[in-house]
C-alpha cells in the first residue's frame, strides 16, 4: 500500500490535472457551509484540500468529522486557484487539491494547546514534546540542526579527521561538575561515571597513533541549570598530535564560516578577531564578551586615590561603565539592585544630563579632575563599581550586557566573532580553599610558565583558548600536558595526592610516560552553537527532548522511582532526604 505520491508542500501550477494521493496532518479546518477546507501538512509544507458535497459526499461527510492535527489521506486532481484566491504567501498558493477520497487515518483527543498559540508554558510544552514538535519553529530548529551536523561532519573529514566513539560507561574523575554515576550490578558497590566530555579518552586516542580525532560526543554534567544549560549536552571533540594554534584556529574558522553559509546563507569573514584573556577582562569585564555594541568598561582607580568620597578612595578598584542615557532616579534604584545581584554593595553614578549638567549625589566629594575623568557627553550615565578587581569584573561584565539588551544597543542582524586566548591556569577556590583549574587539570602552561606555574599560581598562563560569538562561548580547548611529570606537578598544585593520581589517573599517567605526542585540541557546544545559528534565546529550543530547568523530563516522568529489588540487585541503598 503506498500512503502517499506526492508531498503537500512539492504541488505547483505545473502540477494542474494531475491525480495525486496526499497524507499529513490537518492544520486547519474552515466550513464555508456547503464548501470544507483543509490545510494538510506534512514535512514539506502545506496543501489546501477543497471538499465539495456536490462532488464527492463522502469526502464531505468525512471532512466535517475533521480536527486539528487529525492525520487524513486525501486523493483527488490538482486545481488551480481563481486569481482572487491565490495565497501569495504559500509556495502551494496557487493551486489546491479538489478531493475525491478522504480518509481519516488517525484522530486527535482535544489538544492541550493550538500549535499556532503563542505564549505556551514551556513545561506544558515539554509534557506534550511530540505535539510541540510539530510547530513551524521547532522543524525548523531541528532540521537545522541536523543540517549543521552533517555540514560539520563534513569539513572535519575533508580535512582528516577520524570520527571514533569513546565510551558512555566511564571512571570517575574531578573535571569540574559533578558527575552522573552509574551502579554496576556485576561489580557491586562500585560505579561508572557518564562522562563530562571525552577528555582523557581523546588523549589516549592520539597516543595511540591516531593524529585527527574528532567526535560528536554526548556528554553528561550533574550542574545546575539555566537558560543556556543543560545537563546532556552534545559537543563536537577535536583533538591532534602535534598541534598548532594556527592550524586549529583556521579549521574551526572555517567550519563555522561553512556552517553559517550553507544552513542560513551569512558569509561570514575570516580570520576571526583575537583578544587576549586580560585584555577582555580589562575591557569587558568577560571573558566571553560581544562586541556587538561599545559600552566598555573603563578604570578609574588611579584618578580616585585618596577621592573624597571614600567607597571609591578605599577600593582596591574603581571602574565604571558610560550609558548613552540619563537614567530616572526609578531607573537607578531597578539598576542598583542588578548590580547587588551580582554582588555589589551598591552603584554610584555621575549622569551627564542633556543641558550637560552634572548631577550627583556623590558630586560633591569629589575633585575637579575627577568629575572630569566621570562627565560625559550631554545624556549620559556613568555607573561604577568599587571593590575588588573580581568583583567590579563580574559586576560590571553583567551591567554591560544587561544595559545593551535594555537600551536596544545589540544590532541584531550583526555577528561578532572572537578569538580570547591566553587564559589564566588556575583559579583560588575560596570554599575549598585550594587552586582549581580554569579549564582542566590537563590544560598545558604557557612556555614561559612551564618551569614556574606551581611557584605563582595566580599569574601562570595556559596555552588555552575560547571561540566567542555574539558574547557565548561556542568551543573551547587547549594544549594539553603530554609529559607525566608534568602532569604530576598540575595534580601536585591541585592537591590531588600521589595515591589519588594513581588511583583516578594512573592508566593516563602510565600513557605518557610510553612515548605521547604533544597533543590538543577543542570542543565545541552544539547545542550552543545551534542555539547563536537559530537565533534562539533558550537552549531547550533547539533539543528534541531536553529536560526542565529542574533537571526532569515532564513528558516521560524522569528520573522515576525504581524498586527495592533493583536498588538490592544493584547493592544500594536509598536514603531519602529529609524534607
Amino acid at each position: 500500500m503506498s500512503w502517499r505520491d506526492h508531498s503537500c508542500g512539492e504541488l505547483r501550477p505545473a502540477d494542474v490535472g494531475q491525480r495525486v494521493v496526499l497524507a499529513g496532518w490537518a492544520a486547519r479546518r474552515r466550513d464555508h457551509g456547503g464548501l470544507v477546507f483543509v490545510d494538510l501538512r506534512d514535512e514539506t509544507g502545506i496543501c489546501q484540500l477543497v471538499v465539495n458535497p456536490e462532488h464527492a459526499a463522502g469526502a464531505a461527510a468525512s471532512a466535517h468529522e475533521i480536527r486539528n492535527e487529525f492525520v487524513l489521506q486525501a486523493e483527488g486532481e490538482v486545481v488551480a486557484r481563481s486569481p482572487e484566491t491565490v495565497n501569495p504567501a504559500m509556495p502551494t498558493g496557487e493551486v489546491e487539491v479538489l478531493v475525491d477520497r478522504l480518509s481519516i487515518v488517525s484522530r486527535s483527543t482535544p489538544l492541550p494547546f493550538q500549535l499556532d498559540e503563542e505564549g505556551v508554558d514551556q513545561t506544558l510544552r515539554l509534557r506534550y514534546r511530540w505535539l510541540d514538535l510539530r510547530r513551524d519553529k521547532m522543524q525548523r530548529n531541528i532540521r537545522l540542526r541536523g543540517q549543521m551536523v552533517g555540514t560539520i561532519r563534513r569539513v572535519m573529514e575533508d580535512a582528516g579527521f577520524v570520527d571514533i566513539q569513546t565510551p558512555i560507561l566511564a571512571k570517575p574523575t574531578p573535571e569540574g561538575a559533578r558527575d552522573f554515576l552509574v551502579p554496576s550490578r556485576l561489580q557491586p558497590g562500585r560505579f561508572f561515571a557518564l562522562p563530562q566530555s571525552p577528555q582523557i579518552y581523546k588523549q589516549l586516542l592520539v597516543t595511540s597513533g591516531f593524529e585527527r580525532y574528532y567526535q560528536i560526543a554526548i556528554c553528561f554534567r550533574d550542574e545546575d541549570l539555566r537558560a543556556d544549560r543543560v545537563q546532556e549536552i552534545t559537543q563536537l571533540d577535536v583533538e591532534t598530535a602535534f598541534p598548532d594554534q594556527e592550524l586549529i584556529f583556521a579549521l574551526m574558522e572555517h567550519m563555522v564560516q561553512t556552517v553559517w553559509r550553507e544552513c542560513i546563507g551569512v558569509e561570514l569573514e575570516t580570520p576571526f578577531q583575537r583578544m587576549t584573556w586580560e585584555e577582555a577582562d580589562r575591557r569587558f569585564g568577560s571573558d566571553k564578551p560581544d562586541l556587538r555594541y561599545g559600552l566598555e568598561l573603563e578604570d578609574a582607580t588611579e584618578v580616585t586615590r585618596g577621592s573624597g568620597f571614600g567607597v571609591f578612595g578605599g577600593a582596591e578598584a574603581v571602574r565604571f561603565i558610560r550609558a548613552p542615557k540619563a537614567f530616572s532616579r526609578s531607573e537607578l534604584d531597578a539598576l542598583e539592585e542588578f548590580a547587588k545581584e551580582w554582588g555589589a554593595k551598591g552603584l554610584a553614578y555621575v549622569i551627564t544630563d542633556e543641558s550637560g549638567e552634572v548631577r550627583s549625589p556623590i558630586a560633591k566629594f569629589l575633585s575637579e579632575a575627577e568629575l572630569a575623568a566621570f562627565t560625559g557627553e550631554p545624556g549620559t550615565t556613568a555607573l561604577f563599581a568599587a571593590d575588588s578587581w573580581e568583583l567590579t569584573t563580574r559586576v560590571l561584565g553583567a551591567l554591560r550586557t544587561h544595559l545593551a539588551e535594555q537600551l536596544g544597543l545589540i544590532d541584531e542582524e550583526a555577528w561578532s566573532w572572537l578569538w580570547v586566548t591566553d587564559f589564566p591556569m588556575f583559579e583560588w577556590d575560596e570554599d575549598e580553599q585550594r587552586w582549581g583549574a580554569v579549564h582542566h587539570p590537563f590544560t598545558r602552561p604557557a612556555p614561559e610558565w612551564e618551569d614556574t606555574f606551581d611557584s605563582d599560581p595566580k599569574h601562570a598562563l595556559a596555552v588555552a583558548y575560547d571561540l566567542i560569538g555574539n558574547g557565548n562561548e561556542l568551543g573551547g580547548g587547549s594544549f594539553r600536558i603530554h609529559e607525566a611529570d608534568l602532569q604530576a606537578r598540575v595534580f601536585d598544585l591541585l592537591q590531588i595526592s600521589p595515591e589519588e593520581q594513581r588511583a583516578k589517573f594512573g592508566f593516563l599517567l602510565d600513557a605518557l610516560a610510553m612515548g605521547a605526542p604533544p597533543h590538543g585540541g577543542i570542543a565545541f557546544g552544539i547545542d550552543r552553537m545551534m542555539m547563536v545559528l537559530a537565533g534562539e534565546p533558550n537552549l531547550r529550543d533547539v533539543i528534541a527532548f531536553p529536560k526542565n530547568q529542574a533537571g526532569v523530563d515532564p513528558m516521560t516522568g524522569a528520573p522515576s522511582d525504581v524498586t527495592k529489588e533493583q536498588l538490592a540487585e544493584l547493592g544500594v541503598e536509598l536514603v531519602r532526604p529529609e524534607d
